[in-house]
């Protein structure tokens, strides 16, 4: 595959070039034939090690997608070094508001009603803003107070180019470096894309706000804003307001004041209950995104979201509790069980590396422990050692370790080890329900319907042919007489060429004895022998590939 040539590709092709370049990749430039796009002198800034810091800087200058891209990045210390991983973690969308009469066109186009007869009021100036949309404070007709996330004009257009243009890239990387093969670039970067074509869509965010809002209901410390399905299309998203406080914003003293421990373990509860049981969890829970309100943990926009299936939720329980119980041969066993591709892979290795981490984890648990840290370096270790993992592994120990800041944040003594083996025989009974539900019940019942019904028709042909003396069994072993019977052709065509090579000898041998009788000039007992062995060979010849042949139209009539 060759790069597209597109004037509107060229600029985001130099873009991360340069990017590449600057910070220590400038052999995957070079295999990719991206070099021709970087100055022909760069300046002393590139040539210069940039520090960790300047990557989140560079990144953001891009634009939305690539600080999507760098956001997810983050989550992966295999592909990414640990200092510019968390570097990545700390990426900000420092973009400028669009105006006001943009949102009011947004709204009236994508809504279809005057504002004046939907809204009682909007406040023009954003409450929040970010490079997919920002977000304004409104009230409905009824009085009721509402967020509205109204799509930034454009960013659609932009990302799909931004996404082609990267999806490109990913394609020739994978086909000419081998850190594209290795990595799996290319898949890498469709469940990137996919996940950011969600994001443009928030009609698929209401739906997450509905469905993990009525799958943490029975968890009273937890609020999820609902939307206003009326009001939410695919570039306008109408939901609850909810009047809280940032985490990271809370002062000491009122930290003091709220009861952290509760809070922190509720809040852990809930991503285990969304991840382990569920299979649908809240991927980006960064402290930006966590309220508090009313003494209560309020999860905003949830735009990004992951799913796991049922045989993945049970390895990952598996795999929690091994971590937090210090078993690194268990969780080497679950890794190893749960790998995509372990095709020549170190698994001794593997195990030695899931041993130290897991070790190390252990170590310092008692001063900060963190399950999410821990899940990323055996991912790492796993990456390392030609092991590759689920993708999804990758999402849930992001979201763990971005619990865990939020854990210690809330209550700097909070053990999520504790907190994962608290709430685990409870997942593990709910789980067993879930496996043993009433549906299941009935799916089972029918099918042992079907069975009782067919079985005395089944039975009475049995017993009839048993009677009959005509009852067989068809067992797919060994023919013994077929295998002798071949085992003594390979013999008796040993024998002959024995005999062949023996009279041939005789008769080199014999040509040296002078006699009265000749053959041809030559003596006649030794050219008997030789006209013996070359008879004999043709008729050995004839005969193998006659049988041969037979053989196989043998085969060719059993198969028709």
């Amino acid at each position: 595959m060759n790069l597209s040539l597109r004037p509107e590709h060229l600029k985001r092709y130099k873009d991360f070039a340069v990017l590449l370049w600057k910070y220590g990749r400038r052999d995957l430039v070079a295999r990719a034939g991206l070099d021709e796009l970087l100055p022909q002198e760069p300046d002393a800034d590139m040539a210069r090690v940039p520090e960790a810091k300047e990557l989140a800087r560079d990144v953001e200058k891009l634009g939305p997608t690539y600080i999507k891209l760098a956001q997810l990045l983050s989550t992966r210390p295999d592909i990414i070094p640990p200092a510019y991983a968390e570097a990545l973690t700390r990426l900000q969308d420092n973009v400028e508001l669009f105006p006001f009469s943009e949102v009011e066109r947004t709204l009236e186009a994508d809504l279809g009603v005057r504002l004046s007869k939907a809204f009682e009021r909007i406040e023009p100036k954003p409450v929040a803003a970010a490079s997919l949309a920002q977000v304004h404070y409104a009230v409905l007709r009824n009085g009721r107070p509402v967020a509205l996330k109204v799509q930034r004009p454009g960013i659609r257009e932009q990302v799909l180019d931004d996404l082609e243009a990267l999806g490109e890239v990913a394609s020739f990387l994978e086909e000419h470096t081998e850190f594209g093969r290795r990595f799996g670039i290319t898949l890498l970067f469709q469940e990137f894309r996919k996940s950011m074509l969600r994001e443009l869509d928030f009609r698929q965010e209401a739906l997450h706000l509905v469905t993990i809002g009525n799958n943490l209901k029975d968890i009273p410390e937890i609020v999820i804003p609902q939307p206003v399905m009326t009001y939410t299309s695919s570039r306008v998203l109408t939901m609850e307001f909810i009047p809280g406080t940032k985490v990271t914003a809370l002062s000491p003293l009122a930290r003091l004041e709220l009861d952290g421990e509760r809070l922190a373990d509720a809040l852990f509860r809930a991503y285990l209950k969304q991840m382990l049981r569920d299979g649908l969890f809240h991927a980006d829970p960064h402290p930006g995104n966590v309220f508090l309100v009313d003494g209560r943990i309020a999860l905003i926009d949830l735009g990004m979201v992951a799913r796991l299936r049922p045989a993945l939720q049970d390895r990952l329980l598996q795999l929690l509790l091994a971590v937090s119980d210090n078993r690194p041969d268990d969780a080497a066993k679950v890794l190893l069980l749960i790998a995509e591709d372990r095709e020549g892979a170190d698994q001794a290795g593997f195990r030695r590396g899931v041993t130290e981490i897991v070790g190390q984890h252990q170590q310092v648990q008692l001063a900060r422990p963190q399950v999410g840290r821990a899940v990323l370096m055996l991912l790492k270790v796993a990456a390392e050692h030609g092991i590759h993992l689920p993708p999804e592994l990758a999402m849930i120990g992001k979201t763990l370790l971005n619990l865990d800041e939020i854990g210690l944040t809330l209550a700097p003594r909070f053990d999520t080890n504790a907190a994962v083996r608290r709430h685990a025989a409870a997942i593990t009974q709910e789980q067993m329900t879930r496996d043993f539900s009433l549906g299941t019940f009935f799916s089972t019942a029918v099918e042992l319907k079907n069975f009782v019904q067919h079985l005395p028709g089944r039975v009475n042909r049995i017993l009839d042919r048993l009677a009959d003396n005509d009852f067989q069994i068809k067992v797919d072993a060994i023919d013994e007489a077929r295998l002798m019977e071949g085992m003594q052709k390979v013999a008796n065509r040993i024998a002959t060429g024995l005999v062949l090579a023996a009279l041939i000898v005789g008769a080199a041998l014999l040509m040296r004895v002078e006699t009265t009788f000749h053959l041809f000039g030559y003596p006649g007992i030794a050219i008997l022998l030789f006209l013996g062995a070359a008879i004999g060979g043709i008729g050995l010849v004839l005969t193998i590939l006659v049988t041969d042949i037979r053989a196989r139209r043998i085969r060719g009539q059993g198969r028709n």
